[in-house]
Order: structure tokens, then sequence, then C-alpha cells
């Protein structure tokens, strides 16, 4: 079994060694490797395509009818002439001009998709033959061929991912990170109709969207129509190239007509049946009047000052999500935590919010899940067509201590952490089913019919007997042998501690929720209703709400280890000036 994760890593290392021994900059470098992605997932997609069209392909003079560009629109892909396909590039012979040949196919692939025409990266010709042919062998890797058709797709978003500090600017723009995309799907769940994205950026949204909606084996092109705005064309490109790599069509505006702050592009107040979005944080000078003649403002202005400007967007971006929803719409977006408590007339317009009783769920989020930022965030959902119960409440989740650390600056919800607090929202929302599904998960993924905390016994103390066997086998090994017993163990043991992280989360959920009955959980959520929210001054901010958890008893004395601390004070005190003292022996005995 192929480990994707370690593919990526690989892909993306040998990649970039290559960009460092180049001359050109990140920037330009970015467009030029993604292009060659695309084009790897296009041809992929082609020849799978094209496999199963020529199953039932008819026949004429005793010969199957070649494929033409007509058979592929009907299964959302591009049908490629022959010189833009990824193994003719590869194939040119040495004294070719790569980069003049690979101008030529993203031009081709143009031709047949209407979308992409003038987006695809078409400057090649700044990088060097050798660097271009090294680029093409690295993203045919032989895995590709062992796995199933949307995994070039992945790969394509991880560089996305990894570009990200490259090409987000400083202006309150981030690329949205994984983890937060999916908890904001996972959340709306859309599954039809119109989905807009004022700020869409390279278009994660979108393409979590799609994906969500295919689990349940249905196609998004047909269910849903994509709308998207992004201001940085730049951005607006990339969002173009992953909608289209992932056979998804979309209706994308860039430019100054896709300033949201000024022009509602698409026309679309009050139709949307979700919106979801990033938009820039804390976003200033934002002229108040033209804002004014923009609309969707159902709830007046922010505050403006004396050069009649807006110094803070944040409460035009929540007004326009709310606006733009139809009367059952859903909408999901990130926002900087400081909007859920600021005043003035932001306070007036969160008030006014809470009065409609279409703010769902509100949701914090910590530090260092942004790849080029650190800051904490707060998930904020709209729904206009809440079940009865809860029209009069809004439920606050604090996740900010609820996450993976993935490394020094990068924070993650693993996939079971994102099922666990989507659970929450589940039994707030009365959908018991679906806990249920996710306990039915757990205990197949687990395997065992016993409680998850006797599981987590047994799989702590396998683990603790692979690593005692792995200790004596590599001990007793071969020279030779050490290396492959070793990496043997450690695989098994990268299985088992994945197991008993699992377990870890299916105990997590449990201890609060049990068989599935919502309940306020000191330091996670609370479900408070309008009266409560005006008593804290129609405060979102979940900590006002949920409290602070209580500190586990570690079972050690304080004053006991206070002592023993104390001690081992004293003798590194007294270690350190047995140092000092001979090290001014030595040097007397020098002269020094």
């Amino acid at each position: 079994m192929i480990n994707i994760r370690k593919l990526e890593t690989e892909l993306w290392e040998a990649a970039d060694l290559l960009r460092a021994d180049s001359k050109v900059t990140s920037q330009e470098y970015c467009m030029p490797v993604l292009g060659l992605i695309f084009l790897r997932y296009a041809y992929s997609r082609f020849k799978f395509v094209e496999a199963d069209i020529l199953k039932n392909r008819p026949m004429r003079n005793g010969r199957v009818l070649p494929v033409e560009a007509v058979d592929f629109k009907t299964k959302s892909a591009i049908f490629l002439p022959e010189e833009s396909r990824y193994d003719y590039l590869l194939n040119l012979p040495d004294n070719t001009d790569m980069g003049q040949a690979i101008n030529h196919a993203m031009e081709l692939v143009e031709e047949q998709s209407e979308q992409l025409k003038g987006i695809l990266p078409k400057n090649y010709t700044i990088l060097q033959n050798d660097l271009l042919r090294e680029l093409l062998r690295i993203f045919n890797n032989s895995a590709f061929n062992e796995m199933q058709d949307d995994v070039i797709g992945r790969i394509y978003e991880y560089f996305l991912n990894k570009f990200a500090p490259a090409v987000a600017s400083d202006d309150g723009v981030f690329f949205t990170p994984k983890s937060l995309v999916r908890m904001i799907v996972n959340v709306i769940e859309p599954t039809h109709g119109t989905i807009l994205d004022p700020a869409c950026g390279s278009g994660g949204m979108f393409v979590a969207s799609a994906d969500f909606i295919e689990q349940f084996g249905t196609n998004a092109n047909t269910k849903m129509t994509f709308f998207g705005q992004e201001k940085v064309e730049y951005n607006a490109k990339l969002c173009i190239m992953n909608m289209a790599v992932h056979g998804l069509n979309a209706k994308i505006v860039s430019g100054d007509e896709a300033n949201s702050f000024y022009h509602d592009a698409h026309n679309l107040e009050g139709i949307c049946d979700y919106v979801m979005a990033n938009p820039p944080f804390n976003v200033d000078k934002v002229k108040s009047e033209t804002a004014q003649n923009a609309g969707r403002l159902p709830f007046g202005l922010p505050g403006v000052n004396k050069n009649k400007e807006i110094g803070n967007a944040n409460y035009l971006w929540i007004s326009y999500f709310h606006a733009y929803l139809n009367e059952t719409g859903r909408a999901g977006f990130v926002m900087a935590s400081s909007a859920t408590d600021s005043q003035g007339k932001d306070k007036d317009i969160r008030e006014k919010l809470v009065q409609t009783g279409d703010v769902d769920v509100m949701l914090s989020v910590g530090n260092n899940f942004f790849y080029t930022k650190s800051l904490p965030c707060t998930l904020w959902f709209f729904d206009k067509a809440k079940r009865a119960e809860n029209k009069d409440r809004v439920l606050f989740i604090d996740a900010r201590n609820y996450y993976t650390v993935v490394d020094k600056t990068l924070n993650e919800w693993s996939e079971w952490q994102m099922k666990n607090l989507n659970a929450i929202v589940w039994l707030y929302r009365g959908e018991t089913e679906k806990y249920t599904a996710l306990l039915n998960e757990y205990k197949q993924i687990l395997g065992q019919a016993l409680p998850f905390e006797e599981i987590l016994t047994l799989l702590e103390e396998e683990r603790a007997e692979l690593q005692r066997r792995s200790k004596i086998e590599v001990e007793h090994a071969g020279r030779n042998d050490k290396k492959r017993i070793q990496a043997h163990y450690d695989e098994m043991i990268a299985a088992k501690n994945a197991e008993i992280t699992i377990a870890k989360e299916a105990i997590w959920l449990t201890e609060k929720f049990g068989e599935g009955e919502y309940r306020d959980v000191l330091g996670l959520c609370k479900l408070a209703d309008r009266t409560e929210i005006a008593e804290k001054g129609y405060s979102l901010t979940p900590g006002a709400y949920v409290g602070v958890a209580p500190v586990e008893d570690d079972g050690v004395d304080f004053a006991t280890r206070m002592a023993e601390i104390h001690s081992e004070l004293l003798a590194l005190q007294s270690k350190s000036n047995e140092l000092m003292d001979t090290i001014s022996k030595n040097m007397k005995e020098m002269g020094l």
C-alpha cells in the first residue's frame, strides 16, 4: 500500500530542491509547477475516462470507434489532444525546446475548456530544458499507477498548500487550511443548489463541497452551481485550475469587479442555498458610500470614520454572508476572533443578527491553524431553516485546546477530531442517527466488541510488546539486517499508534455524550438562548459561555514535588560550584 503522505513529501522535496538550484523565485516557480501537476492529473483523468468509454464503444468495420472530445464532456473530464498528453511530453527527443512544447500543450488544453481559456501558465521558456524534463519525471512517479484516479488531485492540493507561504499576500489574505474548510463544509452540509464564495481564493471551499456531495454517489456538477469572486487575479487563476483539475464547473469573476465590498458580481442577494468563505480579516479604508450603494447590508453599515471610510470591514462580510442566503440557506465562514466581541456599530449589527434567530453555531479555533500566520479565529455558522426548538438558541463550541500538532508552527484537526466536533453539532440538531453511525464506525475500525477503554488498554499492551520484541530482535540481528528489522517494527508500531489515537478519540467523545445525548460540557460546549446572550452584551465568544474545563489531578502531591525540585536544584548548584572551582584551578595552572 502506498503511503500518500510520504509520497507527497518526497515529491515536494524533489521539486523544491530543483527550485533552489534554479534562478527563479518561488512566485515564478509556483504557477509552472502547478501547471505541470495539472497536466499530469488531466492526463490521469483522460486515461481513466478513456478506458471507461471504450468498455461499451461500438465498432465499425471490425474496429472500435476512436474516442472524441464530446465523449469526455459527459464524464466531467477534459479531452486531451495528443501533443498535450503527459506521456507525449515525457518522450520528446532530447533536442526539443521543452518550454515551447509545454506552452503549446497548455494552449491545446485551453482550447478544450471554456473556463480555462487564458488561465493556464504558458511561461515555461523561463525554465531550462533540464529542469523541465526533471519536473516532468518527478510528477510521473510510478506510484500513481497503483492509485485511484483522484490521488493526483490530492497531490495538486498539497502543492497548493505548500506554496501558500510564497503566494499568500500580507494584507489579511490567507490560504484556508483544509481543517477549517472541511469543518465548514461538514457543518453546513451542502447538497444542492447555488453555492457562493465571495472571497474564493484558490477554490478550496468548492472542492470540499464537491467531495462532500460526491460521497453520497451524486455528481456535484449536476446538483450544484458554483459562484466565486476573487479580487486577486493570480488567486482566481489558481481557483479555476483547481476546479478544472477536479472536473468541476464554476463561474469565477476576478479583478476590480470582484471586489465584494463594492460589487455583487453575480447578483445573488437572497438567492444562495449556501455561502462559505475565508474573507480577509480587519480590512480598513473601505469607502462607506460606495459600500452602501452596493447593498447587501440588512443590518446597516458598520462604524464610519471622519474620512467616510469603514475602519474595519469584518461586519461588512458578516452582513453579506447573511444577505446572500435564501429563506432556507446556510452559511459558514472564518472570521477574526475579535469580531465576536467588537463594540460600537459592530455590536448593534451583532444584536440584530442574534435577534433573527439565524446564528446557528459559533466555534473557536486556536493558534497555528493557518499556513502563514499564527492567529486564532472563529468559525461562524448561520442557518435560516433551524428546527423550531433551536430557533432561539446558539451552540457555542470552544475547540482552542482540541487539535493535533503537525509541527511547531502548524496545528490541524485530525479526521476523527473533525468527526467528534461535528458530532456535537449533530446532537444539538437532534440528528442522533449520525452520532450512532459514528460510534459504529469507531467500533468497526477498532475491530473489537469491547468498551473503548478496554480496547485502549489492549492496544497499549500490544504496542509495548512490539517495542519489546523490536529491541530484542534488533540487538541480536546481523549488521545488514538491523535496519530492515527496525523499519518493519517501526511500521507496525506506527499502525498501532494510529489505532491507539482512534481509541482515545472514541473515549473523548463517549465520555462526554455517551450513546448520543447532547449535554453542555464545561470548557467545550454550551447551548445558550437569546436571553443569556443578551445578558452577556450580545457577545458571541464561545469562551464566554462554555467556561473552563477542570484541571485533571495528575496524582502528584504539590509539596512533595516542590521539595524534590528544591533538592535537585541544590544538587545542580553544588555541581556548578565544583565545575567553576576546577575551571579556575586549570586557568591558574595555565598562567591565566
